[in-house]
């Protein structure tokens, strides 16, 4: 099991399936070699067969970890109306499995089906209060009917609930900038690149919201920065310079990627 393990998690997905499909053969029921065995079969673009290879054992077991990468697989497959009927099924059984509850939300927001989205994933924060990640997904989702105020309330909670989690910060951040407090935006950039430094998005996001209050040197200080560490970020640094309210703009992409320091682009 071990090293079927070792070869998913390394980017060895044939490996592992191999090894996976052996354990299988000396114990049908081992649930641990069935997941590697639909992981492995996802990762090689093999949905059908992954779906095919995780039924028996879902059939079998009832677990809502299985159930949920069934779903993932009939969905990646293009049976999608398999894939909502298997995770109404788990959320119903296993109402507090935030995996299942963040998968149906996102399925069904892929979907189109925003409203039923939403309820999905209440439900799930109603079951999970303290689960930061059903409230992200929650929050995006207002995001996504333009309802501000739910998004911030929901990407608050789960700052609340988890403070060093770098993807509530973010999520607040945006939040926040699109409401036009770009200080207290930057505010969040600044924690959640603290937490992860090398987070290059988000650089780019605190140096456009540092240069929305006019504080142009520190703003292109962290474009540059951005760019020094990624320099296939140069477009969006780019874009983000001639977007800011008090940014610059340039005639030729040229004259602005030297302009921060990045060569042509």
């Amino acid at each position: 099991m071990d090293a079927a393990v070792a070869a998913l998690r390394s980017g060895r997905p044939a490996e592992a399936e191999r090894l996976a499909v052996r354990l299988l053969r000396s114990n049908p029921r081992d649930l641990g070699a069935a997941q590697i065995l639909g992981n492995a079969l996802l990762m090689q673009n093999r949905p059908g067969d992954a779906a095919e290879a995780l039924r028996p054992a879902a059939r079998r077991s009832g677990d809502p970890s299985i159930e949920t990468l069934l779903a993932r697989a009939l969905a990646a497959a293009g049976r999608t109306d398999e894939a909502l009927a298997q995770l109404r099924q788990t959320t119903a059984r296993h109402p507090a499995y935030v995996l299942a509850v963040i998968e149906l939300g996102d399925l069904l927001g892929r979907t189109g089906r925003l409203d039923e989205a939403v309820a999905a994933l209440a439900a799930g924060v109603a079951a999970n209060p303290d689960a930061p990640l059903p409230r992200i997904a929650l929050g995006y989702l207002h995001l996504r009917r333009n309802d501000r105020a739910g998004a911030r309330a929901q990407f608050s909670a789960a700052c609340a609930a988890a403070p060093q989690r770098h993807d509530a910060l973010v999520a607040l951040a945006k939040v926040t900038a699109l409401d036009g407090d770009f200080a207290a935006a930057a505010a969040l950039h600044r924690r959640a690149l603290a937490l992860r430094p090398d987070d290059v998005a988000t650089r780019i996001n605190l140096g456009k919201c540092l240069l929305d209050l006019g504080d142009r040197e520190t703003g292109e200080a962290a474009l540059r920065a951005a760019i020094r560490a990624v320099p296939q970020a140069t477009g969006l640094a780019i874009t983000t310079l001639a977007a800011a309210a008090h940014g610059r703009a340039f005639l030729r992409p040229s004259d602005a990627a030297r302009f921060l320091n990045a060569g042509p682009v």
